[in-house]
């Protein structure tokens, strides 16, 4: 049985629609030398594809498919995930996630996500591609144990307009809480809050976006998380062209999380960086080649 408790009460999430479109949950734990579904479910327009082995390491790699095809206004999507004690689940996306028009009120995600102790989590999705008039949030709340692993990338683009202009979207809004469950209760270790709303201002001007109008982020938390891996983070950033900010979080019953920011005006630099840095860590902790997910 898994040891994961609940998220805390105050890591609820918000109120919002009221009718997913799409909810997907899965929980998966080690059964002899792979980590396989415990649970799984599915509602609506959101389901995973079959399981798959990138290597003999025993992690499980899931696709989460939108047969929709995109998010549409009031839509919401809700992912419930668990990763149990030792199990190692890699999560990805079967394309992009985009994001029409969504008059009269925004498209939403909510995702819980808790790992048990010794529980690896790579999550990994396509970009998210917010098109004209679109309106999104995208509320993310992590609970981990001092033991666990997580890895989360994320890029943000903006999507093709008529007029060739960009920034056509209303807000993208991407807020995520990670709360460390140890001996002492459970602590907040990050909250990260990402919004862009264009119409408010000139988004890519200095102090913002500083020009660029791509934006990808790299969150990791691990108990192996310390200044030497920020400092390897930053110089490997440097052979790359997205300009780049790494952070440290505080630390929270032994672990640690750590913030990659990157800015840059093409999706395909940015998954090149992020790419490296996740090679990095799953040849350092794992013995593990580079992703290849093999998608087109």
């Amino acid at each position: 049985m898994s040891t994961t408790a609940a998220p805390a009460p105050e890591a609820v999430i918000p109120s919002g629609p009221a009718s997913p479109m799409g909810r997907l949950e899965l929980r998966v734990a080690v059964r002899g030398q792979r980590s396989v579904a415990a649970h799984q479910y599915h509602q609506g327009a959101l389901r995973v594809l079959r399981p798959h082995y990138l290597d003999d390491s025993g992690q499980v790699c899931y696709v989460v498919v939108n047969p929709g095809g995109a998010y549409l206004g009031a839509d919401l999507f809700v992912l419930d995930i668990e990763v149990q004690d030792g199990a190692d689940l890699l999560l990805t996306t079967q394309s992009a996630t985009k994001v029409y028009r969504t008059p009269g009120s925004y498209a939403e995600q909510r995702m819980a996500v808790r790992l048990g102790e010794g529980a690896r989590l790579e999550l990994m999705p396509d970009q998210l591609i917010a098109y004209r008039e679109a309106s999104y949030r995208q509320h993310t709340h992590i609970t981990v144990r001092p033991t666990s692993s997580l890895v989360m990338a994320e890029v943000v683009t903006p999507g093709w307009s008529p007029d060739g202009a960009a920034f056509r979207y209303e807000e993208v809004r991407l807020r995520t809480s990670i709360r460390v469950e140890g001996p002492d209760g459970i602590r907040l270790l990050a909250l990260d809050n990402l919004l862009v709303r264009p119409p408010a201002g000139d988004v890519t001007g200095l102090g913002f976006m500083e020009g660029f109008s791509h934006v990808g982020s790299l969150l990791v938390v691990d108990p192996r998380v310390d200044q030497a891996l920020a400092d390897d983070l930053h110089a490997l950033a440097q052979d790359h062209d997205p300009r780049t900010g790494i952070s440290l979080t505080r630390t929270a019953s032994g672990t640690t999380g750590l913030v990659l920011r990157a800015l840059s005006n093409s999706t395909g630099e940015l998954n090149n960086l992020l790419a490296a840095c996740t090679s990095l860590l799953r040849k350092r902790w794992h013995g593990q080649e580079p992703l290849n997910l093999r998608k087109h």
